[in-house]
């Protein structure tokens, strides 16, 4: 079972491709969860589409089961509700292989054999992930040893968990080998000409040295260039391909915490006044503390590197059997008892460093590290700040905390070290630098060693809204969201109730999350199912807030339109404008590059000395292909007119080109293009396919 284990897990790793969660999700990663409860699908139970054929809700839930199924057989338990998160995801993703991607294998006749199968197994073509998983003592391929282990299946039961785990792996073996010959059949249509290799050649060797004068858009005071719709229009038009948008939706909320009120902390206190009272006289401490705690470290022994902070700061006056609190820590009251003190095996001692490394190992280095560390120690002891010269002169780590090392255990620091710190008799500086395998330490003991115990059982109740203070809450949401009409009435109801109103724009149908509101699933699956807008919402219970919502507009799936893109297009737009300002008044000046220069106090002339057209930015302009290409079309001895570019307007003078020289033979640059044409082919196969099925997710109605 555990070499099974190891080749399920080499074979997922291989496996990663275009339909990596989808296909290739029944083996290791295969988390998913359980169906919904179809509360709100009333008669329709079509929870999407791929492909033009409608997916059913029946048909997710069997797919979301085989997930599940798969996370029992690999972990052992059932998966918990954050993993049924990522499970329904993956579920998803198979169905989009099944419906998307495979038919897209069986138009172009690609099949994966039986005997292909066996081949891939124990044939002469096995598959590379069966070879890493069952190798001899030399690492190597050990057939015996992967036959053996397929005789052993036959006698194991057809539902044990040897056989099902192998044969999964085995129904994986051909989507993935199918995902391949499809992937390479269209990768393989890929060609790079010589002309093209050619051209790869001079992108990385031609080398231009040039001189430009820039002019920062920021150059021009936003208030000299006025911005109308129509330029507004123009520039989306031009661009509307940017804008491309899923199905999103707006919404407005108002909170109303949950929080604990002073009549709710009173009572805890009170509560914990009388366990306290109680803690004194048990005789069964860890029992009575596990039983009425709510935190997680009931009973704990502690040694002194780790009391915390609560003890630590009055260690000198604990004493067996006392009981110290309530308190408040953070979020919670806290009751412990000492139930005992006494000592460990282990030591612990606290201290801080200096290390000054030698530069090789030989004497004459050692003896310079030395003389320096031996030099700074007797600075320190006249006088000087450790913590400083740490800073100054450490050489690891700890050099920017002042040196601190903090506690640490017997056997934990090289001999030598711990050796010098754990026979201090008092705390300070040590005498001579310390000679480690790292160099010379300079130490200062801040706490000399000790092995004290504390066994210490804590009782901790964390302060919580009461069931009266939630009913509240709950009664105010409610009694807000009722008779409400409109945003413009939701909001005018809030600013009465002096109620913040929280924006959160667009909204995705997979989202959980809304601004810093962590679960809110069900307020998204309310906004896409129920919601229209104007429509405001029953109270949703979110944990420490109860959520009173109002959705407030929608973008349908497509091109945002301009009136919602307005604010993200106009500093493009002034941009644009602020160019041809600076172009209109450069184009009239006459001169070197410096001085025309001086008409602009921003402006400012660069130089470079081996620009490449495989290379995208200017020094002082920042990234900019434009101006790279631009450099290239330029003749030795030429200067451009003014353009826009990425970041402010150029000029650029061609100081000198040199073009590399023709070689015989282009084939490297032609592989190198190919490669990369192929990378990007590689990835972008699924993402395509997925694109052309008009992929419609409407679990939101379930889930």
């Amino acid at each position: 079972m555990a070499l099974i284990g190891t080749l399920r897990t080499k074979m997922t790793k291989w496996v990663v491709g275009f339909v990596a969660l989808a296909i290739v999700s029944f083996i290791l990663n295969d988390l998913f969860g359980s169906g919904p409860t179809a509360l709100f699908g009333g008669t329709d139970n079509t929870i999407g589409e791929i492909g033009g054929k409608s997916i059913t809700l029946e048909e997710f839930q069997a797919a979301v089961q085989e997930r599940e199924n798969n996370y029992i057989l690999n972990f052992g338990r059932q998966a918990g509700e954050r993993e049924m998160i990522s499970l329904r995801q993956q579920a998803w993703d198979l169905l989009i292989a099944r419906h998307a991607i495979v038919p897209e294998f069986e138009k172009v006749g690609v099949k994966v054999p039986t005997d292909e199968i066996w081949d891939m197994i124990q044939g002469k073509n096995i598959d590379e992930s069966i070879k890493s998983s069952f190798v001899d003592s030399t690492g190597g391929f050990d057939r015996n040893r992967l036959i053996t282990y397929i005789k052993s299946l036959d006698a194991q039961p057809v539902n044990s968990e040897p056989r099902i785990r192998w044969n999964l792996y085995k129904k994986e073996l051909a989507p993935s080998r199918e995902r391949i010959k499809y992937e390479n059949l269209l990768l393989k249509t890929n060609y790079v000409t010589n002309e093209e290799g050619e051209r790869e050649y001079h992108t990385q060797n031609d080398v231009a040295e040039v001189k430009y004068l820039f002019v920062p858009f920021f150059g021009v005071s936003d208030s000299l260039v006025k911005i109308s719709d129509n330029d507004l229009k123009s520039y989306y038009d031009k661009n509307k391909v940017k804008y491309k948008a899923e199905n999103t939706r707006n919404v407005s909320y108002v909170a109303f915490p949950l929080a604990a009120s002073s009549e709710d902390t009173t009572a805890i206190r009170e509560e914990m006044v009388k366990l306290a009272n109680d803690f004194k006289t048990v005789s069964e401490d860890s029992i009575f503390a596990t039983v009425n705690t709510d935190g997680d470290n009931a009973f704990t022994k502690y040694s002194i590197s780790s009391l915390p902070d609560f003890l630590n700061n009055q260690k000198e006056s604990l004493t067996s059997g006392m009981v110290m609190g309530p308190f408040l820590d953070a979020n919670s009251f806290k009751t412990v008892k000492i139930v005992k003190i006494g000592t460990d095996t282990i030591f612990n001692a606290k201290a801080s460093h200096i290390l000054i490394k030698w530069d090789n190992t030989t004497e004459e280095a050692k003896q310079i590290a030395k003389t320096k560390a031996r030099k700074i120690l007797g600075e320190i002891k006249a006088g000087a700040d450790f913590g400083a010269k740490a800073r100054e002169f450490g050489t690891d780590g700890t050099a920017s905390r002042g040196g601190d090392l903090g506690w640490f255990p017997s056997g934990q620091m090289v001999k030598p070290f711990e050796k010098a710190v754990f026979d201090a008799k008092k705390t300070g500086i040590l005498n001579d630098v310390v000679e480690t395998d790292f160099g010379y330490h300079i130490i200062s003991v801040t706490e000399l060693k000790n092995n004290i115990a504390y066994t210490v059982a804590t009782i901790e109740r964390e302060i919580t809204p009461s069931d009266d203070t939630q009913n509240e809450a709950y009664r105010k949401a409610d009694t807000f969201s009722g008779d409400l009409s409109g945003v413009d009435d939701f909001k005018e109801k809030a600013k009465k109730e002096n109620l913040i109103v929280v924006d959160a724009n667009d909204l995705g149908t997979a989202e959980r999350r809304v601004n810093n509101l962590n679960d809110a699933r069900q307020m998204v699956t309310w906004l896409f199912r129920d919601a229209k807008i104007g429509k405001v919402s029953d109270v949703f219970d979110l944990g420490d807030n109860y959520i009173v919502a109002v959705m407030t507009g929608e973008t349908e799936k497509g091109f945002k339109p301009l009136d919602k893109v307005k604010d993200e297009i106009t500093p493009a737009v002034r941009n644009e404008l602020k160019g041809k300002l600076i172009t209109e008044k450069l184009s009239a000046q006459k001169g070197t590059l410096e001085e025309i220069a001086k008409v602009y106090p921003d402006g400012s002339v660069g130089t470079s000395s081996d620009l490449k057209l495989n290379t995208n930015n200017l020094s002082t302009a920042g990234f900019d292909p434009i101006a790279v290409g631009k450099a290239f079309s330029l003749e030795t001895g030429k200067r451009s007119s003014p353009f826009i570019g990425e970041n402010g307007v150029l000029i650029i003078e061609m100081q000198n080109k040199t073009i590399a020289p023709a070689v015989g033979d282009y084939s490297m640059f032609k592989n190198q293009a190919l490669q990369n044409l192929n990378n990007k082919g590689g990835l972008n196969i699924a993402e395509a396919i997925k694109e052309a099925s008009n992929i419609e997710d409407k679990r939101y109605k379930f889930y």
